[in-house]
């Protein structure tokens, strides 16, 4: 990939202006894009009819869940085009089944629904990242495209259903009136007879080819985005300047070199230049008139001319663009005209028409109840992340709301290189810190902070970990919301750092301090 050689712009753009960009690409491209997408589904859309001729529904289902397989062609073309290198149908066609065998059942399952397939599919595709490295790319790159991704997908989705229900507006609108008047409106809407599956599979034949013309738009905005993203994050923008500013360089340096060349063969060898100074113009502070002196008073221009055409010039393109804008606004209000009886008996009669499709329509309800299931699903799975996500919060705090809990980790033995373990301690902490502090000072202040830790971990629930610092301790130890437990662990993990990094003993006034505080906070066990 040589940037270089990039068909488009390359600069860092909004999420909608690299969407308006995508737009423009596939209209580059769109005899290829539509003809290639139309050579790959169009027949298995004809193949899905034929087997599944009693089924429609089952058709346009299917055809709908598998576009993420077929959207990988576009992306190659499009990848390719870019650059320069327009690969021709044959080519397109022949990298397809290629395309298709990394990740499809995966593209084709749990990441079917993704709002941001399209920005997605090019770190699959084009990188070959996946596990946990295809995640980690996804996280860095999605900090802030993701959501132009998304709204991307939720508008690609109203406008095919915009572009469908046209579609089949302007074929019902093109029948004839003649044969409009002839059909047999209740053999029409009793489609469930199956007399007339032909009708819904001209419905599903229209979404087909409104896939043609809309998927190649929404495959080549999702690369843009993808584009757009990169190019902020490794400055795609200053590296193509500094090339040009490169190749400029080199250009200006053999010109020079060679003006110099010039000028050395020019110049007079062993005289002096003259000394006298060139032009008759006097400086200011030697002209004796100054601003008066007629070649500053008699000139062709004057400033009311200057200014005057200064004015004229900025009343003009690019300065000053006017236009004229034309638009509709509500006109006075007139007394409505009273309809017809004629008017009345053709609402009657369309009133008539539309109830007959009641059957029909009704057939809708299940589609309906699809959407509802899926909605209750996400509203589910949106609540168990929120729950998954803080889920440490939770664990924290239950314990005082007085809820029973169950313990669903096994409690770290070590902490920091401490023992921190019940057993391991003394039944008087604060005694046998007394006992030790005149002869191994070390050894009482350790004693103090691992079974301050012991107490966190195992009467208040604190969640800590062997990754954690003593500050994130404190911190987890503040949203107890105990001042005093607070106040008594700052002073003591403060010392502690004091001896174990710093090798700076505690002053002798604080043993007592410490133990009467260890005193008062835990001689009655665990904290409630």
């Amino acid at each position: 990939m040589r940037l270089t050689d990039a068909s488009v712009a390359i600069r860092p753009r909004t999420a909608w202006e690299a969407i308006d960009l995508g737009v423009l690409l596939a209209r580059r491209h769109a005899g290829l894009l539509m003809l290639s997408w139309a050579a790959v589904t169009l027949p298995l859309f004809i193949l899905l009819t034929a087997l599944l001729w009693q089924y429609p529904t089952a058709v346009a289902l299917l055809f709908w869940w598998l576009k993420p397989a077929w959207e990988r062609l576009p992306l190659h073309i499009l990848s390719r085009s870019l650059f320069g290198d327009v690969p021709t149908l044959k080519e397109a066609l022949r990298a397809l089944p290629r395309l298709l065998k990394p990740q499809l059942i995966a593209s084709l399952t749990w990441r079917r629904l993704s709002p941001t397939r399209s920005f997605d599919l090019p770190v699959l595709q084009l990188e070959g990242l996946g596990g946990e490295a295809r995640s980690k790319r996804l996280t860095v790159l999605g900090q802030r495209h993701a959501g132009g991704a998304t709204w991307l997908t939720v508008l690609g989705v109203h406008l095919e259903m915009l572009l469908w229900m046209g579609v089949a507006a302007l074929i019902w609108l093109l029948v004839p009136q003649q044969v409009e008047i002839q059909l047999d409106w209740d053999s029409l809407v009793e489609a469930s007879s199956g007399n007339w599956l032909w009708l819904e599979h001209l419905s599903n034949l229209i979404y087909a080819l409104v896939l043609v013309f809309w998927e190649p738009i929404y495959v080549a905005c999702g690369f843009t985005l993808y584009l757009n993203r990169r190019t902020d994050l490794e400055a795609w923008d200053i590296e193509l300047t500094f090339h040009r500013l490169r190749q400029r360089l080199v250009g200006s340096a053999y010109a020079l070199l060679l003006a110099c060349a010039v000028l050395t063969l020019a110049l007079p060898a062993g005289e002096a230049m003259a000394d006298e100074p060139v032009g008759t113009c006097p400086v200011p502070f030697d002209d004796p008139i100054g601003p008066d002196a007629e070649r500053l008073l008699h000139q062709p221009l004057t400033s009311k001319a200057a200014h005057e055409g200064i004015a004229k010039l900025l009343d003009t393109a690019p300065f000053e663009n006017r236009e004229t804008v034309t638009r509709w606004r509500f006109g006075d209000k007139e007394k409505a005209e009273e309809p017809s009886e004629e008017d009345i008996e053709d609402f009657a009669d369309l009133l008539d028409k539309l109830s007959k499709l009641g059957d029909w329509w009704r057939k809708l309800n299940l589609l309906a109840l699809v959407f509802e299931v899926l909605l209750w699903a996400l509203l589910i799975l949106a609540i168990a992340l929120l729950l998954w996500r803080y889920r440490e919060w939770l664990e924290t705090f239950v314990g005082r709301l007085g809820l029973p809990q169950r313990r669903v980790r096994e409690m770290p033995s070590q902490l920091f290189g401490l023992e921190v373990a019940p057993e391991s301690l003394p039944d008087d902490v604060a005694g046998e810190a007394e006992r030790l502090w005149a002869e191994q000072p070390r050894e009482a202040l350790g004693l103090l902070y691992r079974a301050l830790l012991s107490r966190l971990l195992h009467d208040f629930r604190l969640p800590l970990k062997g990754s954690h610092t003593e500050g994130e301790v404190l911190r987890l130890v503040e949203r107890l919301q105990r001042d005093e437990l607070s106040r008594f662990s700052l002073v003591l993990t403060r010392h502690w750092q004091n001896l174990a990094y710093g090798h700076r003993l505690p002053p002798d006034n604080l043993k007592r301090g410490l133990c009467e505080g260890w005193r008062r906070l835990f001689s009655q066990g665990a904290a409630t």
